[in-house]
């Protein structure tokens, strides 16, 4: 599988043109010379692209090579100005790395009772995107926006370790989740920022030799990637069933019809002609450098899913929910930082927090809410002064008014009944306007019981004390029973 991301720079990977969105940005705006093609401009290697790069590449357990070089990759197509691409290819910036796969989740696969994959990192390398091309109907031409032309890309092979769609989709998914936490790519698989190309290929079961491949270009969704593969599959499949022969090809989605398509005899690297790219010198990078980068590398999403599991006693949904995101993962720990319980602050995130998010249609780093303010809220709760169900009405208002609990608790005077001369008041009055209920519950109608509840909670606006009306109502029915006996 190659992953294909845009880093996150200020400016593109050879020239200073500053990076826009390429879906919202009025389309060429962010050109010049050097990006456009213009005969005689000359590169220069953003230093900021090439330490993205290598963060990736620790992340990823590789060898950072300290000599590479940048390589022109020649092919002729609309979107590439220049007609070559600068790229890397014999000597690329890190090689030989690897990630492990979870595959605990897959035990209805065919691979039996494998737990877990090791999948090989051949090479990450650093390149220029190209050009974006809007095809229009009616065979009326297409369109090219050079915005995106120039922008740093990181390309990721692996070996072919993946013997398996849904394998193909855990690796697909954990590195994007790797390039999110390092900050180096934003993970919006919708503006194209993150591409898979997967190579596929069939062998006869029982067997090593891999058949005749082909790549499949510029997958930009999960379930594109997968439906791909899986169509994939199936062709060659019964091509080889046949008895005939798989061609090397490379092959484009068609997303509407579901199926691929043959785009151009696929390419080997002779055909592209590398050469060494003449006006960049070759790229020394110093050991301290190196070091530097992989002390300040944050906590992976393993390490945190594990201290999740094991340090807070989480189960392993809600760790996996809570280290998904490393902007979730860090308002949790801000959380914990500010007094929370583990267990309680999960709870009120998953369960509570993220409905409300859903509702506002906000992501976590758009809310109002602070973590310290949760902290409180569960404070409130914890100690009666406000019962649950009052504690996920005072969340709403906080997300709509930015107010703490606390000040929302007083203002609208939501602090819980807890005395029980107010709750016994409050059982008599519902006793007192339901005499047929009383009378069906003394003869024996148990299912009566959470009615009361209910009845009495209503009374009190939900205010009273679920734990006291239980346990004074209970004593109040059990009278009232044991008199009609």
């Amino acid at each position: 599988l190659e992953i294909h991301a845009e880093l996150l720079t200020n400016s593109k990977m050879f020239c200073g043109c500053r990076v826009v969105d390429s879906v919202t940005a009025p389309p060429n705006t962010a050109v010049c010379p050097v990006c456009l093609g213009m005969p005689g401009m000359l590169p220069v290697i953003n230093k900021q692209a090439i330490e993205l790069a290598m963060r990736v590449a620790l992340a990823l357990n590789c060898r950072i090579q300290r000599h590479n070089v940048f390589a022109r990759k020649n092919y002729f197509y609309p979107d590439l100005p220049k007609a070559y691409q600068i790229s890397q290819y014999e000597l690329p910036l890190a090689i030989d790395g690897w990630l492990d796969l979870d595959l605990s989740q897959l035990q209805n696969e065919r691979n039996g009772v494998e737990q877990s994959r090791r999948v090989r990192i051949r090479r990450v390398h650093l390149e220029e995107d190209t050009g974006k091309l809007t095809h229009l109907e009616a065979n009326q031409g297409s369109l090219v926006d050079f915005n995106r032309s120039g922008v740093p890309l990181l390309e990721i092979v692996s070996e072919p370790d993946l013997p398996s769609i849904e394998q193909a989709r855990i690796y697909a998914t954990k590195v994007r989740q790797i390039l999110r936490y390092l900050g180096v790519n934003s993970g919006d698989l919708e503006k194209g920022v993150i591409r898979f190309e997967a190579n596929i290929s069939l062998r006869p079961a029982g067997t090593e030799q891999l058949g005749t491949r082909t790549e499949i270009k510029n997958l930009n969704s999960f379930r594109a990637l997968t439906d791909a593969i899986a169509y994939e599959i199936d062709r060659q499949s019964a091509i080889l069933t046949a008895g005939d022969r798989v061609v090397q090809d490379t092959m484009g989605w068609n997303e509407s019809r579901r199926q691929t398509f043959s785009q151009r005899g696929k390419e080997e690297a002779h055909d592209y002609r590398y050469f060494p790219e003449p006006d960049l010198p070759p790229l020394e990078i110093d050991k301290a450098w190196i070091l530097e980068i992989g002390r300040h590398l944050p906590e992976s999403p393993d390490a945190k899913l594990g201290r999740y599991i094991n340090d807070y006693g989480l189960p392993r949904y809600e760790a996996e929910v809570l280290t998904e995101d490393r902007v979730v993962a860090d308002w949790y720990e801000a959380a914990l930082e500010a007094g929370g319980d583990p267990k309680a602050v999960s709870n009120w995130m998953l369960n509570v927090l993220f409905g409300q998010m859903n509702e506002h249609g906000q992501d976590i780093g758009q809310i109002i809410v602070e973590p310290e303010m949760l902290v409180v809220l569960i404070g409130l709760v914890d100690s009666a002064v406000i019962n649950a169900n009052t504690g996920k009405d005072v969340l709403a208002l906080m997300f709509n008014t930015g107010k703490s609990a606390q000040a929302i608790v007083d203002d609208r005077g939501l602090a819980q009944i807890s005395d029980d001369a107010q709750i016994e008041s409050l059982i008599d009055q519902v006793l007192a306007e339901n005499p047929e209920q009383v009378a069906d519950y003394a003869a024996g109608a148990d299912k009566l019981r959470g009615w009361f509840t209910g009845q009495v909670m209503r009374a009190s606006a939900g205010k009273a004390n679920p734990r006291l009306v239980n346990q004074l109502l209970s004593s109040r029915l059990a009278a009232l029973r044991n008199s009609k006996e």
